[in-house]
């Protein structure tokens, strides 16, 4: 990366997150939050999705991974697939 900082070639690119977690509020959110910096580093806009999934971000019908600040996965100990609602979350993203 620091070939990549010392000439600005990601400087004014767009990044987004997508994160996967072990356990259920195992940290999704925080972990964006700490590669932000480093993207911060880089002069990279950070694209979170925001809100735009809709009530999607919302379902209590299952466990799902996720944030406003990038797709995501709660994978357990690996051995759990990702959702349709995660799959749905990271599309647009």
């Amino acid at each position: 990366m620091g070939q990549l900082w010392k000439e600005q070639t990601v400087a004014g690119k767009p990044a987004g997150f997508f994160v996967s977690t072990g356990t259920q509020g195992g940290g999704q959110e925080t972990t964006a939050w700490t590669a932000i910096t480093q993207l911060v580093h880089h002069g990279m806009l950070i694209v979170p999705i925001g809100y735009t999934f809709g009530a999607g971000m919302f379902k209590m019908d299952s466990i799902h991974g996720g944030s406003p600040y990038g797709a995501g996965v709660f994978a357990g100990d690996g051995s759990i697939e990702a959702t349709e609602t995660e799959l749905a979350l990271a599309e647009p993203q």
